[in-house]
Formats: C-alpha cells, structure tokens, sequence
C-alpha cells in the first residue's frame, strides 16, 4: 500500500509542472484574446470553449508521451528533444482543430503551421545547446566519478557552466579532497599500527632475550660464583621491571586513546606541583652534574586537574631533559599566566631535536636518531601519553627546539571556572 502512495505521489510531482504549464498558457491565449486582438464576446466564448476542450486531452497525450519516453530514453538530449517535440506536435494539432472550427483556408493553416514547425525547429535547437552543455558537464562528472572509483584521489572536476551542476562539481571536488585526507589519515593509522607493533615487538624481544640467556646460564651451571650470579640476578630484576613499566605504559596509553579514564579533578596549584617535581628530581640532575631551577610567576590561578597525570607529565618532561642534557647544562621549569590559561615551559641546553623529527615527537615509540638505543633509557612513549594526559585536561602541548642550542617543553591547561 505505501508503494502504491509513493508511485502517485511521485506521478503527481511530475505532472504539476505541466499543470502549472496549462493554466499559465490558458491565461496568456486569454490575456492576448481580450487585450491585443480585442476579440468580440462571441469568439471570445468560442475561443475559451475550445481552450477548456482541449487543455485536458492536450496534457494527458503529452503527459503520456513524456513518460513512456523518459523510460526508453537515457540521454537527457534525447529527453530535452522530446519534450520540445511534443510541444511542437500538440501545438500543430491544437492549431488543425482550431482551424476546422474557424473555418480557416488549408493554405492558411499550412502557412501557420510551416511557421510553427520553424520556430519550434529553431527553439529545438537552443534547447539542443542546453542539453548538450548539461550532458558534457554530467559526462566530465560521471569520469570524475569513475576515476575515484579507481582509486585515483587526484581527479578533479571543473566545470565551465555557472548554474546547479556547477555547484554540483564543486561539492564533488570537495567530497574528493575530503575522501583524500581520509584514505591518507587511514594509511597513515596503517602505518603507525604496523610501527607499533614492529616497536613492540622490538622493546619485548629485547630484554626478553637477555633474561631467558641469563635464566639458562643459571639454570645451566654456567655460572658459579656468587658476585656473578647475584649480577644477573639483578640484571633480570632490572629488565623485568623495564618491561612491566613497558606494559603499563602501554595499557594506560590505551585507555588514554579511548577514553576510558576518568579524571579525579581537584584544585591543584602548578606552582607547588613543580616545585615538588624539582626536588623529586634534583638527585637524578645532580648526578649527571646538571642545574635543575623553577621561575614561578605570582598569583597564579588555581586549576581543575588530576594531581597525579599532571605530576607525571612533568616527570616525563624534565626525565628527557635530563636524558639529552650534556653535563654542566641547565634545566628550567617555569609558570606563567596565558589568555587561555596557565602555561608551563620545560626547558633545557641539551642538544635539541632535528628539524625531522620536531613534527614526530609526540608519536608512540618516536625516538630520535640519538637516542634509538635502549642505553638512553625511555619506552618511547612517554611523550605519547604526556600528550593524551594534556588533551585529557583539555588543554594542548608542543615542543620548540633548535640542534645544538636545547629544547623547550610547554603546555597550557585552562583556568578552573
């Protein structure tokens, strides 16, 4: 039954502008009848009678025609065509009808309907020249379209027209650039999934290696004295450690990207959070000879974050400083208050991040060429998820560094409301 209501109802939607099309022509014969040719009352009768006769049976062979031909024709030059034939044909029988009744001479009605054939010749053909600049532009469209199908994301569709279709190939591009960015942001989750697994792989097949030879060694009686089997014995304890902080690093870096924690807000002051950070620190920075000093600004504003997330986005912060700060360098933690918020800067003398590997560092697993090894320390991921922390709190980190001159940290978390 809803079928049924849908078909009329769309019938319906394609005879309206004929409707429409009627009405307006039967007003314009009267309006020329009444007001151009000053017709007498009499002919004026005649001349409606013979309108409201054949106004229906003219729509309904025209309605008819038009939609047996759009099922048998797929080329909307084809179909333009039609529709300016059929006007043609119901004119020239409208105009034979008329001539019986008025009684008008064959050579007359010849000459009207040589003159009719001619303008609907000549009005055809403009209607040709619409037709054909709307296919050439659907045409241009539909390659378009075949291209993408392809897999070519460069194809582009311009077309010269200024109307809808226009307007059609501009939201076509736009679709394109769209569905461009999207296959690239998905090779590019791609590749980093591949990364990953390849820098998992690599971080757990490594110390693994070195406890599973050390437990053989021991098992094995290779080794006998004691100072050497104590020595591997915390050498395991060390790489079984190293890979527990690996696997927790990873969980919470999972459950940061899904969004699966929940923060446990409270007021915190970023000023006494950093100062508890340096002294926790200070003996690491010592004992590579290094200055670790805070620059706090006054009066700054309490804010709404996890103590503990923020507490560890600082420690992995001033670890790398210290990890890639030549000795006798300095490393400085400071606050200040920013339109957005309050801003927090870790910066160090150490040799700075290239160029290349600026746009890479919040990446998981990213470590630059200097410190690839596992001798330097680091999963690789702490940057990774001091990102995540920062955009939990909705806020923003980034790094600004230059080689041989050190490397500054910042972010900025906003004020409490």
């Amino acid at each position: 039954m809803s079928g049924k209501v849908s078909n009329l109802k769309i019938n319906w939607q394609i005879a309206w502008p004929s409707l429409l099309g009627l009405a307006a022509a039967f007003l314009a014969a009267v309006w020329i009848a009444i007001y151009i040719m000053q017709a007498p009352a009499g002919d004026l009768k005649d001349l409606l009678q013979f309108l409201l006769a054949s106004s229906l049976p003219s729509l309904l062979l025209g309605y008819m025609a038009f939609v047996i031909g759009r099922k048998w024709l797929h080329s909307i030059l084809h179909k333009t065509l039609l529709a300016y034939s059929l006007g043609i044909v119901i004119a020239i029988i409208n105009i034979y009808v008329t001539s019986q009744l008025m009684f008008v001479s064959r050579h007359d009605f010849l000459l009207l309907g040589a003159l009719l054939i001619f303008s609907g010749i000549l009005s055809a053909s403009f209607g040709y020249l619409l037709a054909s600049g709307m296919t050439q532009s659907l045409s241009q469209l539909q390659r378009g379209a075949h291209k993408i199908a392809a897999g070519d994301f460069s194809a582009r569709v311009y077309v010269t027209e200024v109307d809808e279709l226009s307007d059609v190939a501009e939201a076509f591009n736009m679709m394109v650039d769209e569905l461009e960015r999207s296959f690239a942001r998905q090779r590019e989750m791609e590749q980093a999934r591949r990364d990953l697994i390849a820098a998992v792989s690599h971080d757990l097949r490594t110390p693994l290696t070195s406890i599973r030879a050390m437990i053989e060694a021991l098992a094995d009686g290779v080794v006998t004295d004691q100072v050497t089997i104590q020595r591997y014995y915390a050498t395991i304890r060390s790489q079984v450690e190293s890979l527990s902080s690996l696997i927790n690093d990873l969980f919470e870096l999972s459950q940061l990207e899904t969004g699966q924690i929940q923060l446990r807000l409270e007021p915190v002051n970023l000023n006494d959070l950093l100062s508890d950070v340096i002294e926790t620190m200070r003996a690491q920075a010592q004992v590579k000879n290094l200055a670790l000093s805070g620059i706090f600004s006054e009066d700054l504003p309490i804010i709404n974050v996890e103590f503990s997330k923020i507490q560890r986005v600082l420690s992995n912060l001033v670890q790398n400083a210290i990890r890639h700060t030549a000795p006798k360098g300095t490393i400085s933690l400071a606050t200040k208050i920013v339109p957005d918020g309050v801003q927090v800067d870790v910066a160090d003398t150490g040799d700075g991040i290239l160029p290349d590997d600026l746009p890479r560092v919040f990446d998981q697993f990213f470590r630059g060429e200097k410190s690839r090894s596992r001798e330097t320390g680091g999963s690789g991921l702490g940057l990774a998820i001091a990102k995540r922390i920062i955009e939990a709190h909705h806020g923003r980190i980034w790094v600004e560094s230059r080689v041989g001159q050190g490397t500054r940290f910042s972010f900025v978390l906003p004020i409490s409301p």
